[in-house]
Parts: structure tokens; sequence; C-alpha cells
């Protein structure tokens, strides 16, 4: 194993940004502290500092450690001077050696927002990052924060520059539903899957037509569906996908052929029944895929794995709605550390327990934390 040495190597390139021979800790040093106290359960600086100090026997094995454990002050200084553009240097040379690009991976684009990070004393609101993460792979692949002026959309080309995206799927929600995007996607060798929603009103209008005819008149018109029913704890689901494909739809849909290759119109109806009450849902996708309604809706519903597998994690298993920290860019920047953990303990297979419980595992055992960190 190399004990660690690899993720200093992913790391030991990243600007510093503190005043050449005035440091007393090496910035590498204290990145891969924050890394490790990250993936065993730290979610403040003053829990990264009682981890190093805990742990500085271990950590003296692979990080040289000049003077010793910094204290929680510098940890939280420097993660507030880092430029998040550089610290998602060593981040992104960490997925790389990771990532499999598999043919057909579906990866969902999603924003969260941090809720505890805003600070009315400033005027300045909450970090709301977007993030981009492999359900193959089970990995965040990037992240950008979304600037308080603008939206999730105009964070989204920076994102889409940075990832390899070849034979994948992206699924994003309607924000992302422009025409620009689908083109973006298409030139990096991607398919889509938008959800549309009211911010594209006449799309919308013509893919219920279109998909209401298919329902009105199945046999006359190209498409395919896919039903699906789930039993759980008196729940019952019925889930329906279906997809038009017919070329005079997708020509009245799509006079101008603004949509960069759309080959489907997709409705996903829902239906879930728990004792005597009754929800019912439908919602409506175009996509560039021109397989069927199972492929369809298998990538729709694994676009909520980002919800299910990231967001949900860095909220209940590390605390990132309840980040307080506010200083310069240590909000963002503790972010992508919980990023890392996340990632990092997923691409761990021997141990078949919870992402909570290999991080507990972790910070007990410094065995078992060594080949979390060496999973890559």
């Amino acid at each position: 194993m190399s004990g660690g040495i690899d993720l200093v190597e992913h790391f030991k390139d990243v600007e510093d940004p503190r005043v050449t021979g005035r440091t007393a800790h090496q910035l590498v040093d204290i990145i891969v502290i924050g890394i490790c106290a990250v993936i065993c359960h730290a979610e403040t600086w003053v829990d990264v500092e009682e981890f190093g100090k805990a742990k500085e026997e271990w950590l003296r094995s692979f990080l040289e450690l000049p003077n010793g454990i910094p204290s929680h002050d510098t940890f939280g200084r420097v993660f507030g001077q880092l430029d998040p553009t550089e610290f998602r240097k060593g981040f992104l040379s960490w997925v790389r050696s990771v990532q499999e690009v598999t043919q057909g991976d579906i990866v969902a684009i999603d924003g969260k927002t941090a809720r505890r990070t805003h600070d009315r004393a400033s005027g300045r609101g909450a970090l709301h990052m977007i993030s981009a993460w492999s359900t193959a792979n089970q990995l965040v692949l990037g992240q950008r924060k979304v600037g308080e002026e603008t939206n999730e959309l105009g964070a989204l080309p920076d994102l889409l520059q940075i990832l390899e995206l070849e034979g994948c799927i992206v699924t994003i929600d309607a924000i992302a539903c422009q025409e620009s995007v689908a083109k973006d996607l298409r030139a990096r060798g991607a398919d889509y899957v938008l959800a549309v929603k009211a911010n594209q009103p006449k799309l919308l209008d013509r893919t219920q037509k279109a998909v209401a005819a298919v329902l009105g008149a199945p046999e006359n018109i190209d498409h395919d569906h896919h039903r699906s029913v789930e039993k759980d704890h008196g729940r019952v689901e019925l889930r329906e996908c279906w997809v038009v494909s017919d070329p005079e739809y997708l020509r009245w849909v799509d006079p101008d052929r603004a949509w960069q290759d759309l080959r489907s119109l997709i409705l996903i109806s829902a239906e879930r029944r728990q004792g005597d009450r009754v929800q019912r849902s439908e919602r409506f996708y175009i996509s560039s895929l021109g397989s069927g309604a199972a492929d369809h809706a298998r990538a729709i519903r694994a676009h909520w794995e980002v919800e299910n597998s990231l967001h949900w994690v860095l909220d209940v298993s590390c605390g990132n709605d309840a980040i307080r920290v506010r200083t310069g860019n240590a909000a963002e920047n503790l972010t992508v550390l919980q990023h890392l953990a996340v990632s990092m303990v997923k691409q761990e297979k021997t141990s078949k327990r919870s992402v909570n419980g290999k991080r507990l595992r972790a910070g007990w055992d410094n065995d078992y934390l060594r080949r979390v960190i060496d999973a890559a």
C-alpha cells in the first residue's frame, strides 16, 4: 500500500496562498490532515486539530509535519485563504485516478445549499454548489459554487468544462433545460435527459400534447412504454414511462431543430398507494437518447441518486447543512473536503457497512483508514 503517499501526490502542487517564508506548516500536510479528519467524522476545525493530535504518529508515516499538528485557527485560516479553484485541481486529480469512464454511466447534476453558512451581518447568502455525481463510480466528479448574483445555470458551463462525459448520459433538472446546454453536452459526446417544466412553456405544452396523442391513439404513433411496480412496507408504487420517438412529432415539437439531436419525448407517470392514500404525479423530459422506455426510466430514476447517495449523506453523515464557518473560502473548501470524504469512503469495497459505519471504523482503525485513502 502507498500509505497515503498517493494522496499527497494529488495535492502537493496546490498553490499556497500564504506568504513565502512565514509558514510553520506545509500546505499539503494541512490539506491531507483535513481530508483524513473529515473521513473520520470531523465537522469543525477544532475536530480536525484533535484528530491530527490523536493520529500524529500515524500521520508521520507519510507526512513530514516539521512543526507538528497545526492549530484549529491555522486550519480555519488556511482553508479560508485557499483558492477553491486551486483546491479543486487536487480534487480533480484524485477523481481522474479513480474514475472509470463507463459507456452509459448516468451523471446526475444537481445543486445543494449549506443552509447555515449565511452571514446576515455581512449580507452574505448561504453557500450553494452544483455537483456532478457518477452513479456507476459512486463519486463526485466535480463541483462549482453558484454565485449570489446568478443561478445554477450560470455555474453549469464551468462545471461541464472539467467533466469527462464521452459516452455518458447526463441528467439535469429543469433550470438547465436550455438549447445551449443540450448542444454543449452533445459536443462533449454525452447524451442528455432534461426535465421540462414551466420555464420552457412552449416546449412543455408541445411535449404534453405529443404524449397525449400517443395515449389517445397508441397504435398510430411510434412510441415505447415501460411499466414497473414496487411493493415495500405496505406501500405500492406504480411507474410508467412513455417515450415518443415518432419523427413527425419530434419535428412538430422542435420545428427549428434548436434542440441538438432531439430523439425522444418522455412522460413519467407515477402513482403511490399507501393504505387509503393515493398520490399521482406526471413529469416530462426531452432526450437525445434513441433507446426505449426502459432505458429512459432507468436514467430518470438514477438521477435521484445525487439526492440519496450524496446530498442526504452530506447532511446526515457529514453535517453539511450545519456548517457555520464563514471566513473567506472556508465553507466552500470544507464542502469539497466532504465531497472527497464521501467519494473516498464509497470507493472502499471490502466493507459492506454504510458510509457512516465506514467513517466510524476509519476513525477507530488506522489500517482501515489507510485502506480508504489508498482505495484509488
